[in-house]
């Protein structure tokens, strides 16, 4: 393979490798903060006892994640030098209020957050927790910002075939911010919600009888019961922005080749770039132009406007649609879950055996997604700026073919033990407790009794 393919697979393998660990933690620490002010407006121990099972995989979690952070971004200058040549000043100064504004919040108080319980005062650890989450949003802000800026470039002047900054606000707040700001937070909160319902669910089917895992699963499947009808509006306001702005992207997501009134929704096809045509497809005639332009016949641009200035069609059509068949996999399963923890406050084997299976669902969703936004902007590395061609490495094919052979060898390694680790937490939990379970069990009974007495006075 070409220097430029082989780099573009090993940023590719970093960036997948590296964002399914910020996709748990971002929303994950929201969590953490939740049960740890339950606990301390209840005063109620099993809220701290679901805080410390969790806070363990939030910081394996988040330890993973910023190491796999530090080696993808060292491609900027090993394999992708004309980026910050072209682009540096610009996405220098991002990348470093990251670091000022994020990172250094979340390094200042995660060590409090993890070893403070019982060190410093309660609130000043639940205020550490916070400051860790919101850490974490603003960092996803930051670099969702400067990813936006790459697809919709604004606020900058090109000087000698380099960009400078001329309005950092509109640099900042560009175009599609909002959309893949929102979208990335709710597969955020998506993400976390189906691990913690997905471990919770493993742990009960194990054995695990104590309150804890029963709390979490129903917080888990609420939140994400509520989350992904949002999440499927806010995705189609994002597909509205990305058909203003990308025109092309959208074309090849639904495969349109020519420009056309009316289009239909194609629910299945094998598209050929060859011959321009979708083989063997299932339509709903209509259908896209309504989604996308909110009328029957509104007018969809075909890839034949955008000639040799458009994206590979297959890995955006592939791509979406399997994202949209985790999203509406996710929707058909919290709901259920939810009605089984709300209506009957019991949830029946087979119903934990799907959450379990459910558990890392979040992780392909983004995945999906992050392929059909990333790939949907070739062949430009940033949007009428830079090509990716332009920005690649010259050296040999075959340096870049080892490099990226350890990469791979690496992180296999690395999410199978960050995987057996989860579990293994998980079973560890069902055996192994702070003080022995019949004690714990009489404990939690006299604790809702009372709970109970309290509300019947009331």
């Amino acid at each position: 393979m070409e220097t430029e393919i082989l780099s573009r697979i090993q940023f590719a393998a970093n960036i997948s490798f590296h964002i399914l660990f910020p996709t748990i933690s971002i929303a994950l620490v929201w969590f953490l903060s939740y049960f740890k002010i339950r606990h301390d407006i209840s005063g109620h121990p099993v809220w701290m006892r679901i805080y410390r099972f969790w806070v363990k995989i939030f910081a394996l979690t988040f330890a993973v994640g910023v190491v796999s952070g530090i080696t993808m971004s060292f491609q900027f200058g090993t394999n992708w030098p004309g980026f910050m040549e072209t682009v540096g000043n610009i996405a220098g100064p991002l990348l470093g209020y990251e670091v000022l504004t994020a990172f250094f919040l979340e390094a200042s108080f995660l060590g409090v957050m993890l070893f403070g319980i019982g060190r410093v005062a309660n609130w000043v650890h639940t205020a550490s927790t916070l400051l860790v989450a919101f850490g974490t949003s603003m960092s996803a802000f930051w670099i969702l910002s400067l990813n936006s800026w790459m697809h919709t470039p604004q606020g900058y002047e090109m000087i000698d075939g380099v960009a400078h900054a001329v309005d950092w606000w509109a640099i900042i707040f560009n175009p599609s911010l909002p959309y893949r700001l929102t979208h990335m937070l709710l597969a955020s909160g998506l993400t976390a919600a189906f691990l913690i319902s997905g471990i919770s669910a493993y742990r009960i089917l194990r054995g695990d009888n104590k309150l804890g895992p029963r709390i979490a699963l129903k917080t888990g499947v609420t939140v994400a019961a509520v989350l992904i009808p949002i999440q499927i509006f806010v995705g189609d306001m994002h597909g509205l922005n990305t058909l203003e702005y990308q025109p092309q992207k959208i074309a090849a997501v639904e495969a349109v080749w020519h420009t056309e009134q009316g289009a239909p929704l194609v629910l299945f096809a094998w598209p050929d770039e060859k011959t321009q045509e979708n083989l063997y497809s299932i339509e709903i005639p209509k259908l896209a132009s309504l989604i996308l332009t909110h009328d029957l016949n509104g007018e969809i641009k075909g890839l034949n406007e955008f000639v040799g200035d458009h994206p590979p069609v297959k890995p955006l059509f592939f791509g979406f649609r399997i994202m949209v068949a985790i999203g509406t996999l996710m929707l058909l399963v919290s709901w259920v879950a939810a009605w089984f923890v709300w209506r009957r406050d019991f949830v029946p084997a087979w119903a934990l055996k799907v959450l379990v299976a459910m558990t890392f669902s979040g992780w392909i969703a983004t995945l999906a997604g992050w392929y059909v936004t990333e790939i949907g902007r070739q062949p430009w590395l940033v949007t009428g700026i830079l090509k990716t061609s332009d920005a690649v490495t010259n050296v040999p094919a075959s340096n870049v073919a080892m490099s990226l052979t350890m990469y791979l060898i690496v992180y296999a390694i690395l999410l199978f033990f960050y995987l057996q680790t989860i579990f293994y937490m998980a079973r560890k939990s069902v055996l192994v407790e702070e003080f022995d379970l019949e004690k714990l069990q009489s404990e939690e009974r006299k604790e809702e009794q009372a709970a109970h007495g309290e509300e019947v006075k009331a």
